[in-house]
């Protein structure tokens, strides 16, 4: 009878977070989703954008597709998605997710959005952000959260 007790109150307790925490949850599953996603999913999107832009790898010209990780404007609507990156295979095979800082310019008039290939998984400090030289962005998968 005890377990039992205890156990309703650990059920009720989940429910009542997660009724609380319902969009947080959405939005973390849709993050590691995507981010799953692109792991498994990463070659056959990157050949898809290779064919809408009939474009075939070579040693120069090496495509990827990597997660993009949004950060920058605070209480603005995220987007988490995937970028395929382009340069010579050697620089394109170091980047790990295009990192991609967002700041407003005029109050909210402008917005702006860069978008930077780099090595790492991490873009918690914005000011800490480094490019992978020689590789841009050529193409772009976004789900609106």
């Amino acid at each position: 009878m005890r377990n039992w007790k205890r156990n309703l109150v650990l059920a009720v307790a989940v429910l009542a977070v997660v009724g609380v925490t319902t969009g947080q949850l959405r939005q973390a599953i849709k993050i590691i989703g995507v981010g799953a996603a692109v792991k498994q999913f990463g070659p056959d999107i990157n050949k898809g954008f290779n064919k809408l832009t009939n474009h075939t790898n070579t040693n120069d010209k090496f495509t990827k597709v990597v997660p993009i990780l949004t950060v920058g404007v605070v209480g603005a609507k995220g987007a988490i998605g995937a970028a395929q990156v382009m340069g010579a295979k050697a620089n394109v095979e170091k980047v790990q997710a295009v990192a991609s800082p967002e700041a407003d310019l005029f109050g909210r008039e402008f917005r702006l959005r860069a978008l930077i290939p780099i090595s790492s998984m991490n873009v918690t400090n914005p000011k800490e952000i480094s490019a992978v030289p020689g590789v841009g962005v050529s193409g772009i998968v976004d789900l609106k959260l």
